[in-house]
């Protein structure tokens, strides 16, 4: 019998092929720092399996929302949603809201994944060894058995022939094919990407690039910061134009590229794809 191709896909989402409930839902999601408000009530759900890409221009407010669902920012107020179970606050005794304690908090990052723009990978550290520290030492999963799923998850990426080399002696392209590999060895059940080719070379920009659509053709549950927009065009269900931390334009992308409503959305738009 050939050796079955192992799958991006968590074991987690196959049981929610036809859940109506998205896995990710975003409700008045506000963030100031001092007297800017930089998240101005923004909503969003994202399903299971669905790849949401958010564009605009810098300063919009992009990464900041990414930044408060992985709780790297804390919201200022809002609510944040995973499977349903909410992740800022919860209400108290007495019916006042209040905000998750830090541990809790620590427990629910484990289910949401995220790559940077910078790769963060421990240079002292193998790409094998960079693959497997986390679900060793966060999930408690035993060495042997994290050892071979982050084996299959290297060779699915076509990075088998690396796995014993150090972060300096990959190109970028590389390196971030790496990092994306660590976050999904956690088997996240979304995964968060901000702006990942924003600091490659653009030759090695379409390696990358290339992972994340097949990542979003295995069933991965991907919210994607991106000013690639061949990638928001091609690879999305659905697409995000923020502007001045406000969604100014939400759709499928045939319409948000090709008939957006917003004039803003359409000028941006039509410069980008120049």
């Amino acid at each position: 019998m050939p050796k079955q191709t192992p799958s991006f896909k968590s074991p987690e989402s196959d049981n929610h092929g036809q859940d109506e409930t998205p896995v990710l839902r975003v409700e008045e999601l506000r963030k100031s720092f001092d007297d800017l408000e930089v998240i101005r009530g923004v909503s969003f759900n994202v399903n299971f399996g669905e790849v949401l890409s958010i564009i605009g221009a810098s300063g919009s407010g992009k990464s900041t929302v990414l930044r408060c669902i992985n709780f790297l920012e804390m919201p200022t107020s809002g609510q944040i949603y995973l499977e349903n179970k909410p992740l800022v606050f919860r209400l108290n005794a007495n019916g006042r809201q209040v905000r998750l304690p830090a541990a809790e908090i620590n427990k629910i990052r484990r289910e949401i994944g995220m790559v940077f723009q910078q790769f963060n990978l421990w240079p002292h550290l193998t790409v094998l060894q960079n693959v497997i520290e986390a679900p060793i030492r966060v999930r408690k999963i035993p060495k042997k058995i994290a050892t071979a799923e982050a084996e299959e998850l290297l060779a699915k990426i076509g990075l088998s022939d690396k796995r014993d080399e150090y972060p300096a002696r990959l190109s970028g392209g590389q390196q971030q094919r790496v990092a994306i590999t660590r976050a999904l060895a956690m088997k996240p059940k979304v995964m968060l990407f901000d702006e990942p080719t924003s600091s490659l070379d653009p030759e090695l920009t379409g390696e990358v690039l290339d992972t994340m659509i097949e990542l979003g053709r295995d069933g991965v549950t991907m919210i994607v910061v991106t000013h690639e927009m061949s990638f928001a065009r091609e690879a999305s269900q659905k697409v995000i134009y923020l502007h001045e931390g406000l969604i100014e334009e939400e759709g499928p992308p045939e319409r948000i590229f090709q008939n957006p409503t917003s004039e803003r959305c359409r000028s941006f738009v039509s410069n980008t794809l120049r």
